[in-house]
């Protein structure tokens, strides 16, 4: 359930950072730059960590929508960005795409990413 926790709130900062951007003004203001990049990082290491036991092609799909949808409607209920129905219709479908990935996947093992946990296969030079 961790994994599927880590997601939920990167895509909640992704849909922030996404949002930010907007407030930094192309990063010539200061504190909306900060912002948008901690939120930035903090959702990337959520990300990453979250793909330790779920597929990428799961966690990364789910992490942009949630991303997406957050901005689209942020955007519609807070800076008058346009909210017609289809606009509506097409997030919406987008939440059931992210709701019937959750439902059809399934954690990964560690034996079955083909990536070794274990730093003892890797030399001084960081070769394996």
């Amino acid at each position: 359930m961790k994994p599927w926790i880590f997601l939920i709130v990167a895509g909640m900062l992704e849909a922030g950072w996404a949002v930010g951007l907007k407030y930094t003004d192309a990063f010539t203001r200061f504190w909306p730059s900060v912002w948008t990049l901690l939120a930035l990082t903090a959702s990337m290491i959520l990300l990453a960590v979250s793909v330790r036991d779920l597929p990428i092609g799961t966690a990364y799909p789910i992490w942009v929508g949630i991303g997406a949808i957050g901005a689209a409607f942020f955007g519609m209920l807070y800076l008058g960005e346009p909210a017609s129905p289809a606009r509506i219709l097409f997030l919406l479908l987008m939440v059931g795409a992210i709701i019937g990935l959750k439902v059809t996947s399934t954690p990964l093992r560690a034996d079955e990413t083909g990536i070794e946990s274990s730093s003892s296969d890797v030399n001084e030079n960081g070769n394996g």
